[in-house]
C-alpha cells in the first residue's frame, strides 16, 4: 500500500458558500464588509494538504473490507455500491485559521464566527479540488466523500484512518483522544471509485439522509 501527499495551494474564496456556513440567508452591507475584511485577513495564512491511499474494497452487507481495515456501516456500505477501489484521505488547510478563531472568539464573537465559515467553506474546497484531480489522474469518477461521524459510521474510525495514513507525520494532523482533529478545519473521509461513464450527483447533500441540517444545500 502507498500513502501520497497532495498539496493544495490558492483555493478561491467562495461568498455563497461562506455565507450559507455562517447561516446567512441574506447578506448586508455590514456583513459583507466583515466577511472580506476576514478574508484579506487570511490571505497567505491557508495552506491546503492531503494525504491519501488507494485501497481495493469488498463489501459484504454492511461490512467494508478495505484489507488493511474493515468498518461496519450501512451508509458507507450504500456509498460504495459498486465500487471495487476507494480513496482514503485526510486534509487540512493548516492552524493559522484556529489561533484566528481563538483571538476574536474573546474579543470578536461575529468575526469568529464568520472565520469559522470561511474555514469549513475553505477545507471543503480542498478536498473538492483534492478529489477533482484525482479523478483526473484515474481517469474515473469518485462518489461523494463519506466520513467517519456521517450515518453510522462510527467517528471511532479516525483511529483506523489515521493510523493508516499517518496524518500526522505527513500532513501535520493530529486526533485527540476525544476524537477531535487538530487543526480543527481538517477531513478524513473516503470516497468509492467508479467507471468514468457514472456521473457521481453534483449536490453531495442529495445523498444524506440529514434533511434538517442547517448548512444543508437546496437541490441542484
Amino acid at each position: 500500500m502507498t500513502v501520497s501527499t497532495e498539496f493544495i495551494a490558492d483555493i478561491p474564496f467562495c461568498e455563497r458558500e461562506i455565507l450559507r456556513y455562517a447561516g446567512c440567508k441574506t447578506a448586508d452591507e455590514q456583513i459583507n464588509r466583515l466577511m472580506q475584511e476576514c478574508i484579506d485577513e487570511l490571505e497567505g495564512k491557508i495552506s491546503g494538504r492531503a494525504c491519501y491511499a488507494l485501497l481495493l474494497v469488498s463489501i459484504c452487507e454492511d461490512a467494508c473490507d478495505f484489507g488493511h481495515l474493515c468498518f461496519t456501516s450501512g451508509g458507507l456500505a450504500r456509498s460504495l455500491d459498486g465500487c471495487e477501489q476507494a480513496v482514503i484521505m485526510g486534509a487540512t488547510i493548516g492552524v493559522e485559521i484556529d489561533r484566528l478563531i481563538q483571538k476574536y472568539s474573546r474579543i470578536s464573537p461575529s468575526r469568529a464566527l464568520m472565520l469559522q465559515a470561511i474555514g469549513t467553506q475553505q477545507i471543503e474546497a480542498v478536498c473538492d479540488t483534492f478529489c477533482t484531480r484525482t479523478e483526473t489522474k484515474l481517469g474515473k469518477k469518485l462518489k461523494p466523500r463519506f466520513s467517519p461521524g456521517y450515518g453510522d459510521l462510527s467517528l471511532e474510525a479516525q483511529r483506523e484512518i489515521f493510523s493508516l495514513l499517518g496524518c500526522e507525520k505527513r500532513i501535520g494532523l493530529t486526533l485527540s483522544e476525544s476524537l477531535l482533529m487538530m487543526p480543527s478545519k481538517s477531513v478524513t473521509a473516503i470516497a468509492g471509485i467508479t467507471e468514468s461513464d457514472r456521473q457521481p450527483t453534483k449536490n453531495k447533500c442529495s445523498s444524506c439522509r440529514k434533511a434538517d441540517c442547517l448548512f444543508r444545500r437546496l437541490e441542484e
